[in-house]
């Protein structure tokens, strides 16, 4: 295959044309889908970001940037202040720290400049993925699911099990 594609670049195709005809003859899927799962992944609902200062980070979205913002919302239940910015095809999620055994107040004091502390994916059935994931020894930060931002039910999986990042999954 290497010399045809080489003939159809020597004769002058251009390389656009080129990655076309390379993806046409790619034998890798596209997608991979859970064979038999009782549960299926969805889109990406939020990117969460820490922040030291809410208020700046705010205006920067909303004054600089001229996206739509929420108010903001305490969760005492998870320690954070929320303030979530509508992008069209998902959300940034602004953490600040409610009170001081917040898990962002940890996360701040070794990042002081802030940063994106999660990602966010919604499932149809969280049960049925947290039963699915814990019986593949993936370990979440919590026995059960609980009531997130959205005030619906969210897991948060374990960083060091997900290739270092932590990912929270939200029932849509």
């Amino acid at each position: 295959m290497a010399s045809a594609l080489m003939k159809v670049a020597v004769a002058g195709v251009s390389r656009c044309s080129l990655v076309t005809l390379l993806r046409a003859h790619s034998t890798a899927p596209l997608h991979q889908s859970v064979p038999g799962s009782l549960w299926k992944l969805g889109k990406l609902n939020h990117i969460a970001i820490a922040v030291p200062d809410m208020e700046k980070a705010t205006a920067l979205y909303r004054d600089v940037l001229g996206a739509k913002v929420s108010d903001k919302v305490p969760l005492p239940e998870h320690g954070v202040y929320t303030v979530f910015v509508e992008l069209g095809n998902t959300k940034l999620e602004l953490l600040h720290p409610l009170g001081e055994k917040s898990p962002i107040a940890g996360f701040l004091l070794k990042n002081k400049s802030g940063g994106m502390h999660h990602i966010c994916i919604e499932v149809d059935d969280i049960t049925a993925a947290v039963a699915d994931l814990k019986a593949k020894n993936i370990r979440t930060l919590s026995a059960e699911p609980r009531l997130g931002a959205h005030g619906k039910p969210v897991m948060f999986l374990h960083p060091k099990d997900c290739d270092g990042v932590l990912v929270e999954l939200e029932e849509a």
